[in-house]
């Protein structure tokens, strides 16, 4: 696959899944824009790939959707996690996660849109997870906003087809990154169980592979989309979950 002449834009992009993505499409061929509030985590990264370091913080939204034009490759994958009971859930990070993880991937794709269907082609990757298909308890504001990154998804895939652009959710189960190793400690908290207990006993409880998804699994399933051969694939959720929602 080659993506020789697009213009990537990758949130998250210092760490993570984000980073395995940045890589992934630079080594396809694609000029890639590596978006994220972390200087030194993109620093780092464009030393590995020839990358387009774009210090951003997603919560100014104007900015965010004047980044994103023309781009022809957008993956929205930025997000942020924090494990709490709905009664003692700050309601102020409440609004900071649907404002990362559901408003700006909005106002990314509303940046996108124009210069996608001004050339007849657009791919559009949001990074979900099995919580945009499923739920789980003291995960309110992720789950809520990653439910809401699934409708968006499929109606910017409803709106785009006709103009060659496809959008879609990527839905892994845990992957090894540091949004996840930070959960460990909110999790054991949570549940009243020790932090090594968290894997195995919640973390993956449901998946039939018991082991964390690596994030070069998940780019490499994005890059995919990305390309050409993936034209007919468009308002779907492709799982990455071990088997969790095949209960």
């Amino acid at each position: 696959m080659t993506l020789n002449g697009r213009t990537a834009m990758v949130t998250g992009a210092a760490g993570g899944i984000g980073r395995a993505c940045a890589l992934r499409l630079a080594a396809a061929g694609a000029k890639v824009r590596a978006v994220d509030r972390d200087a030194e985590g993109l620093a780092a990264l464009a030393e590995e790939a020839a990358v387009e370091p774009v210090v951003l913080d997603l919560t100014d939204l104007d900015a965010a959707e004047q980044a994103a034009a023309g781009t022809d490759i957008l993956v929205n994958n930025a997000g942020l996690q924090l494990v709490r009971p709905i009664e003692d859930f700050p309601p102020e990070v409440f609004s900071t996660v649907l404002r990362v993880m559901l408003e700006a991937p909005f106002r990314l794709i509303r940046g996108a849109l124009p210069h996608m269907y001004a050339q007849g082609w657009g791919r559009i990757v949001n990074i979900s997870s099995v919580h945009g298909l499923r739920a789980s308890p003291y995960k309110s504001a992720y789950v809520a906003a990653k439910h809401g990154l699934e409708g968006l998804s499929k109606t910017a895939a409803l709106e785009g087809a006709s103009h060659g652009v496809t959008s879609n959710c990527v839905c892994p189960g845990y992957v090894r990154t540091p949004l996840v190793e930070r959960q460990i400690a909110d999790q054991a908290a949570a549940h009243g169980i020790d932090p090594e207990r968290v894997v195995a006993e919640i973390m993956l409880a449901d998946s039939a592979v018991k082991r964390l998804v690596e994030p070069e699994e998940v780019a490499e399933l994005t890059a995919y989309l990305c390309g050409p051969q993936a034209s007919f694939i468009t308002g779907a959720s492709l799982t990455m979950d071990g088997g969790w929602t095949a209960h």
